[in-house]
């Protein structure tokens, strides 16, 4: 059990011992916030055009603030607080040396000649550092990008070279790794520097970065609305990955718009363990934290005994997680060895949480913790439902600032109350785009403002959101996204293999399991394990075949040649 708990988070495998301008406005809206969710009446759910629409009334967003220059504010209000800390390592930054060191880092890399639109990226697992970097881009306009610290070479030298990023920052353990992702030549890359958080041949120490001055930032003319902040990828509804590009604006409105439904004190110590890299760690948790002036404690990896005694330890009180995770607390016989009773409210996401589970979580921990369920995706910035009802099974209502519809799958039309259909969103944390790829971008996002989630699912009269199954294709293990065009691709170049589909099958603990439905070619006789292993060695193991390889003679699609992935899916179910 805990060898499986083990690889639960494996974006951020890594050896630990390898890790080492203010706006007046901003601090009105943090006085709207409080005003708006305590003291004025709740809107209707459901207009009557069937338009679900949050409780919450609207809360006002400046436009004209950047992302970085918000925090620095909350920097200058809490200064001498712990804002970030390392469990394994003991290293803590204040607001006010977070504020300092990230101001120095920056202009480090204005010196360096690095401008706004530049791109770098990240390749690590959690540290205090990486909180650093990104404010450190934000405040010269440089996008940052990040990587899943679980890729492989050639998985890596795709989110390169895609990205063009100039360039990359990891810690000593993945040194090797992003040199043999550098040497791949089919993927070209505009990478001119490489960083390492520590030391390692090759590499430029991070700390060089601080030798300069931390008191003002270089003098970069931001548009908030229009300036792309963070650049993390995601599979989208369906394909290949794809560039996310969300600006200042949008996540400064999400950071806050979650606040509304998930309230964070400065009283709080708030558990770091979801990866930095992650859109659901990178702004969900990790901001949400720091605009509330409290703490957040990182942990690079998750192990059981490490990932309690930091629950316990640090009295934890704030944890946001993913269902593997809570399951773990809810049925391992190790959690009654630890005192948790500091933990007050558990956050599920990232991956649905099942209401059985939900459950009994409330059973064991007794002492009055609350666990609510959120919903998003990495093109919402993430949050656009946070249930605080306490229902199970659903993804709560809207947040503040955003309207969500249930469409017909074929007609588009907007359905009402109970009736199924996709799910689709509107609000402020609605990305710009994905970066090089505005086909993708205008399938997903309709003229009018409206993405489609490509989640089925319908609402109850009080605009409860509940989901019941996945139009689109991704396939979501243990919460990691696993694209399967990605896997067809691979599959398609060994050379037994003449058509396939590889479809996400439905398992109790880890939500889908990837399972490839291979057509062989004529006189193959290649075995299923060999075609498991070829795909083992070549990716993440969030991305294995855990589903098998079963062979079958074809491939259903349709005339134009899509495969007909729910019949498949139905058909083996049935099965």
């Amino acid at each position: 059990m805990f060898k499986q708990l083990q690889r639960l988070l494996v974006q951020s495998y890594v050896n630990s011992q390898s890790l080492l301008g203010r706006s007046p406005c901003s601090c009105v809206l943090s006085q709207q916030i409080s005003s708006s969710t305590c003291h004025m009446a709740a809107q209707p759910a459901v207009t009557p055009d069937n338009i679900l629409q949050s409780h919450i009334p609207d809360i006002k967003i400046p436009t004209n603030v950047p992302f970085h220059q918000y925090l620095f504010e909350k920097c200058d209000l809490f200064k001498d607080q712990t804002a970030v800390d390392e469990f394994l390592t003991g290293r803590k930054y204040t607001y006010q040396q977070l504020k300092e060191k990230s101001i120095k880092v920056a202009r480090g890399l204005y010196n360096m000649g690095y401008r706004k639109g530049d791109v770098v990226l990240a390749f690590s697992p959690n540290h205090i550092d990486y909180t650093v970097l990104m404010l450190a881009c934000a405040s010269i306009g440089v996008w940052f990008s990040a990587a899943n610290p679980a890729y492989t070479p050639e998985e890596l030298s795709c989110q390169i070279s895609h990205s063009e990023c100039k360039a990359i920052f990891t810690i000593p353990f993945f040194a090797g790794t992003v040199k043999s992702a550098l040497d791949i030549k089919s993927h070209p890359h505009k990478v001119k520097d490489l960083f390492v958080f520590g030391e390692a041949q090759g590499y430029q120490p991070f700390d060089t970065l601080l030798s300069g001055d931390g008191t003002t930032c270089p003098d970069v003319d931001i548009d908030p609305v229009k300036d792309v902040f963070i650049l993390p990828y995601s599979s989208g509804t369906t394909g290949m990955p794809k560039g996310v590009m969300l600006t200042h604006y949008n996540c400064l409105a999400n950071v806050l718009q979650a606040l509304t439904s998930i309230h964070v004190s400065t009283e709080d110590r708030a558990l770091g363990l979801l990866p930095l890299y992650h859109i659901y760690g990178m702004t969900a948790v990790q901001f949400s934290v720091l605009f509330s002036g409290a703490a957040i404690t990182f942990l690079p990896k998750f192990e059981p005994e490490t990932f309690l005694k930091c629950l316990q330890g640090k009295k934890i009180t704030v944890a946001q997680l993913v269902p593997p995770l809570i399951i773990f607390l809810t049925k391992h016989p190790v959690v009654s060895a630890f005192n948790l009773t500091s933990l007050q409210k558990v956050v599920s996401g990232a991956a649905p949480l099942g209401a059985e589970v939900t459950i009994e979580f409330t059973k064991r921990f007794t002492h009055g913790v609350t666990i609510n369920q959120g919903y998003g995706l990495t093109e919402t910035s993430p949050v656009t439902n946070v249930d605080v009802t306490g229902t199970p099974g659903s993804i709560g209502n809207l947040v503040a600032n955003t309207q969500g519809k249930i469409v017909d799958l074929v007609t588009n039309k907007t359905l009402g109350v109970g009736e199924v259909g996709e799910y689709c969103v509107k609000g402020p944390q609605i990305m710009s785009g994905y970066f090089k790829d505005k086909q993708a971008t205008d399938q997903m996002i309709e003229p009018d403002g409206w993405l489609h989630t490509g989640d089925i699912g319908y609402a109850s009269p009080e605009g409860l959101v509940f989901i019941k199954d996945r139009l689109k294709e991704l396939i979501k293990y243990k919460g990691s996204q696993v694209p399967p065009a990605e896997l067809e691709a691979l599959l398609l170049g060994h050379p037994d293999v003449q058509d396939v589909a590889v479809l996400g099958v439905p398992d109790e603990q880890c939500g889908e399991l990837p399972k490839a439905f291979v057509v062989k070619k004529p006189g193959s006789k290649v075995r299923e394990e060999e075609l498991v292993k070829y795909v083992e060695d070549k990716v993440a193991h969030t991305k294995r075949l855990r589903g098998g390889v079963l062979f079958i003679n074809e491939i259903p699609k349709n005339p134009s040649g899509k495969i007909l992935r729910r019949i498949m899916r139905d058909q083996y179910i049935k099965s």
